[in-house]
């Protein structure tokens, strides 16, 4: 067995584990990372960006749709559904390419395989079964992320029902789909597909669509979906599916009754679970809750020299949650000065759905149990005169201050670009920024950012333009 010494190994390629190890290299650590199969892990070549690539496809199709409201003639439009996918796989590998160019930058040594802990400061790499690598190394990362969830009764196939895999690179544009879990990767795909055409039906077992999100902001996407031809059902359950040749019939539970929904494909978006087999921790004392690994703030397990981060780990599972806590880990390790740890209520979420929806921090709802008096500010799209240049009326972004001290507990939007507007907010809340410094900033004129200024404005009864 060849052996190979490090000071960082890091199990997993994707977002949270290729991150951590440019990091750590940046800090002098000779690192190695161990990724059995693509470099950018589930995000970059099955998740965040080929759906944003998909998304866009179905924003520019529906934009032409528009063209006439903007004086424009566009006759006989067509989409080519396989050259779409084919694109949004095109940019994956660009960036999975990328991922490698910036790890051989930075001298990080790429190890083909699977990588599991092999006793204290050791792991163990195999690549189907041709013999083995063993690396040793005083700090080892755990970044092996997270896959589809199923239940029983609703297995996916790969054929008639999906999880988000098929969902990217389907072998025909389904007439008809349901979708089972409207979180954010549900109603994207809802999104992407009802844009192009499909006819789209979700349930969801909580009693509202995109649950993490803000009540107010949530009533306002459902209103949209529905009005975009989606039929949508809450607080019902999915009891079973009976597959046809070429359609399945699913058995729906609501309110005591039950009703069949008859669709040519299933998409099952119900949530994650750890990728926590085959990594060699059942013999340490790293810690496992509901598929996910327990880890202190620092994102080091009960098992010395041992950490972990990413979906691997506790929500939010998002790309950029798994990117900086890979940062603090490694600067924790390096014993940098200065090093804070991750405030998750500080994490910022984004669904690219249409109308695309963004927020961070508490929603209406927590706040009020957490026991806070809020002020709470908000500013319709309506308001906007970039907005309307756009063609973009509907929408709102909301605000949350603490009525006793100023500070921006929460902020939630729902319309177009809002994901990239909410990193104004993120930007605040690092700062701890008051309402007053908040109020007292210059926001550019003609931009949708306006309205974060007029949020917050109306949180204190300054409100300008409405």
């Amino acid at each position: 067995m060849a052996q190979q010494s490090f000071d960082l190994i890091v199990i997993g390629g994707g977002p949270g584990g290729y991150v951590a190890a440019i990091r750590a290299a940046q800090l002098g650590i000779e690192t190695a990372v161990v990724e059995r199969e693509h470099l950018g892990g589930i995000c970059l070549n099955w998740g965040c960006i080929p759906t944003k690539a998909l998304l866009r496809t179905a924003e520019v199709y529906h934009l032409i749709g528009e063209a006439d409201e903007f004086g424009l003639k566009v006759k006989g439009v067509e989409f080519d559904f396989k050259k779409a996918i084919e694109r949004s796989r095109k940019v994956a590998a660009r960036l999975s390419a990328g991922v490698a160019h910036l790890l051989k930058k930075n001298k990080v040594t790429v190890i083909d395989g699977q990588g599991r802990l092999a006793g204290a400061g050791k792991v163990v790499v195999e690549k189907e079964g041709k013999g083995a690598t063993e690396l040793t190394a005083k700090h080892i990362i755990l970044a092996t992320g997270a896959r589809a969830r199923t239940l029983p009764g609703l297995e996916p196939d790969g054929e008639l029902v999906w999880t988000y895999k098929e969902a990217m690179v389907p072998k025909v544009m389904p007439k008809s789909l349901l979708v089972i879990g409207s979180g954010a990767i549900g109603i994207e795909f809802a999104s992407f597909y009802r844009t192009l055409g499909s006819e789209v039906t979700v349930v969801e077992v909580l009693p509202k669509v995109l649950p993490v999100e803000d009540d107010e902001i949530s009533a306002l996407a459902h209103k949209a979906f529905a009005g975009q031809g989606m039929t949508i059902h809450t607080s019902a359950t999915v009891k079973s599916l009976k597959k046809a040749k070429n359609s399945v019939t699913a058995t729906v539970a609501k309110e005591g009754k039950t009703f069949e929904v008859v669709a040519e494909r299933v998409i099952l978006a119900v949530g994650i679970v750890g990728n926590v087999e085959n990594i060699g921790i059942e013999q340490t004392a790293v810690k496992v809750e509901n598929t996910h690994v327990v880890t202190d703030q620092w994102s080091a397990t009960g098992e010395p020299g041992v950490y972990a981060i990413g979906d691997l780990c506790g929500p939010p599972w998002l790309a950029h949650k798994a990117m900086h806590e890979g940062i603090v880990c490694v600067e924790k390790i390096a014993g940098q000065a200065g090093v804070h740890p991750l405030d998750v209520s500080r994490v910022p979420g984004c669904t690219y759905c249409r109308p695309q929806i963004a927020s961070i921090g508490l929603t209406e709802q927590a706040a009020v149990e957490k026991g806070l008096k809020v002020r709470i500010g908000r500013f319709p799209f309506l308001g906007n005169g970039k907005a309307l240049a756009m063609g973009e009326p509907e929408g709102l972004i909301k605000t949350l201050f603490d009525a006793a001290t100023g500070e921006l507990v929460g902020a939630h939007m729902i319309g177009a670009e809002v994901t990239e507007l909410i990193g104004g907010y993120a930007i605040a809340q690092t700062l701890e920024s008051t309402e007053n410094e908040l109020m007292e900033t210059v926001f550019p004129h003609p931009t949708l950012s306006e309205m974060m200024h007029e949020s917050v404005l109306d949180a204190f009864g300054r409100t300008l333009h409405f």
